[in-house]
């Protein structure tokens, strides 16, 4: 769900209405579009060194972490970067070719001002998964050799996260009703679970094992099967806690980056070659993750020039899936998760249609004040208003975005207070 309504064109001759709701499948007249605003660059200056010096302080001061697994970091680091760069200059370039084709959407949460009849290009989220995909196929070249025992494993990831990117893009054409996309997450899954080569057991926590009678349980086929439901809540989570400027690619760029400090603490404080290897391998996926991320971010934060779309909402939650999976931290992930756990949670009544489910279950916007007002519809920015009062779109998003960092520093704070005790 994303805070724009899709153009028609049933006849493109005339004035768009911008409360038509179906997506262009033929391209007819092109029309001249002015080009999108240009890169919010303060803003990622201001994000990459709030980010870059904690990271790599943990990895280079705090932590002794071996030369090699510091050689492919940065080497993945470098790769990532330089997908940064192609990526906040393939943005308006491929903003023009998807506004020809007249996939575009108005914002409704700026309905009634002229920001609200801009054309913003939609499905922008495709020049992330492309280009994150030929960063970290690229990546292999430097770090992998032939006879991997990660190869495998790295390759089914990447053929779930193009799956899946795939079929967010075909999500935004075709527009496709929610119950099927509770379906899309697990069949772009299959690559990744049919390859799946790692242990399938969990350690039972310290106060149970009296009660189960075993330190280790093998879960078998049913360890799968939970892994293709984190795949299906990690996609729709994300794409359901959306509608505001910067709000999906924001929570990604926050999760991400608490994943990547994650993987280091758990590489520096063991001392199992093969454990720091699966965080190394969670690293080489959310570095380009991060990246990309950012570059999007530098023009989708408010006001939005481009919509990210489900492209980028499927291939960002299949992203961060597939290393909770294959990290083997899938716990830890799902704390991270908090934010997006209580947004499903207060959907259930509507996604399952035991309540009236609209189509855009956004805010009310006043083009008087510019502030939004929250609806009785089961999400959490609808709760947050309610809860917290009326506010402007920017603030609301920012806001948002800080309970998504604070649920993340819970998590690192509840795993150090359960160390030794829980497991």
């Amino acid at each position: 769900m994303a805070a724009r309504k899709r153009a028609s064109t049933k006849d493109t001759t005339t004035t768009t209405d911008p409360t038509e709701t179906t997506t262009p499948h033929k391209h007819l007249e092109t029309t001249t579009d002015p080009p999108i605003a240009p890169p919010k660059s303060g803003v990622i200056i201001k994000l990459c060194l709030f980010f870059s010096i904690p990271y790599f302080y943990l990895l280079f001061y705090h932590y002794k972490i071996d030369q090699e697994f510091k050689k492919s970091i940065l080497i993945n680091a470098g790769v990532s970067l330089a997908g940064f760069f192609v990526t906040l200059k393939m943005i308006p370039l491929a903003s023009r070719y998807v506004l020809r084709r007249n996939l575009f959407g108005y914002d409704i949460n700026k309905k009634g001002t002229p920001q609200g009849t801009v054309k913003v290009p939609e499905s922008l989220g495709i020049v992330v998964g492309i280009v994150f995909l030929v960063v970290a196929i690229l990546f292999q070249y430097f770090n992998f050799t032939a006879d991997s025992v990660w190869l495998v494993e790295y390759n089914a990831a990447l053929a779930s996260i193009c799956f899946m990117t795939l079929l967010g893009f075909v999500d935004d054409v075709l527009d496709v009703p929610w119950r099927v996309k509770l379906l899309l997450p697990s069949v772009a899954a299959l690559p990744l679970l049919m390859a799946y080569a790692g242990h399938t057991t969990i350690i039972i926590p310290k106060p149970l094992v009296s009660y189960v009678g075993l330190e280790v349980l093998d879960l078998g086929c049913i360890y799968k099967l939970y892994m293709g439901l984190l795949a299906v809540f990690c996609t729709n989570s994300i794409n359901i806690h959306a509608g505001l400027n910067g709000l999906e690619v924001g929570q990604t760029i926050v999760i991400a980056f608490a994943i990547l400090i994650h993987n280091i603490m758990q590489i520096g404080a063991s001392k199992d070659q093969e454990y720091q290897q699966a965080h190394a391998f969670s690293i080489y996926l959310v570095q380009p993750l991060l990246a990309t991320s950012l570059a999007l971010f530098s023009y989708n934060w408010y006001p939005s020039s481009v919509f990210v779309g489900d492209t980028y909402t499927y291939f960002a939650g299949m992203t961060m899936a597939v290393v909770g999976i294959l990290g083997h931290f899938s716990e830890t992930l799902l704390i991270f998760f908090l934010p997006q756990v209580l947004n499903f949670l207060l959907s259930v009544p509507q996604l399952f249609g035991f309540v009236n489910c609209p189509r855009h279950r956004l805010p009310r916007f006043d083009p008087l004040t510019g502030l939004l007002t929250g609806t009785n519809d089961g999400t959490l920015v609808n709760f947050y208003l309610r809860t917290f009062g009326k506010m402007s779109e920017k603030s609301l998003c920012f806001q948002l975005l800080v309970v998504q960092a604070i649920a993340c520093c819970f998590c690192f704070v509840l795993r150090y207070v359960l160390a030794g005790w829980y497991k």
